[in-house]
């Protein structure tokens, strides 16, 4: 399955994005999906992630009441509200075929990527 992420762009402290990411390919499959990012000089972190029903959403306490995760099939979004100069990262979108409602926050657990989409929040 190919993941082709979009969205980012450059905003202002206490802005908002919207980052979408559609599946390609094999999408028969039922997969969990979700965000993650890397900022320069830091490894690479969990988000948001959403299960393949879209019943069971996950979020990092960093972002909490902050981001929300939702998905239309094989499209996942992530609304960034309040964003802060500290969320500034290539952020990636990433899948891995799942039909449990169990999510998974290590990126090793993912075998699909998307290229990233960089989001610059200026103080």
């Amino acid at each position: 399955v190919q993941l082709q992420a979009s969205g980012g762009g450059l905003v202002h402290t206490g802005g908002s994005l919207r980052l979408s990411c559609v599946a390609s390919g094999h999408t028969s499959n039922t997969y969990v999906m979700g965000w993650f990012r890397q900022a320069p000089g830091k490894e690479r972190e969990f988000v948001s992630i959403i299960s393949g029903s879209g019943g069971s959403t996950t979020v990092a306490d960093s972002v909490k009441g902050r981001f929300t995760v939702s998905r239309d099939r094989n499209t996942v979004y992530l609304q960034m509200n309040s964003l802060k100069p500290e969320d500034t990262a290539v952020y990636y979108c990433a899948a891995r075929i799942s039909r449990s409602e169990l999510l998974l926050t290590i990126p090793e657990r993912y075998r699909y990527w998307g290229q990233g989409t960089l989001v610059t929040v200026s103080s």
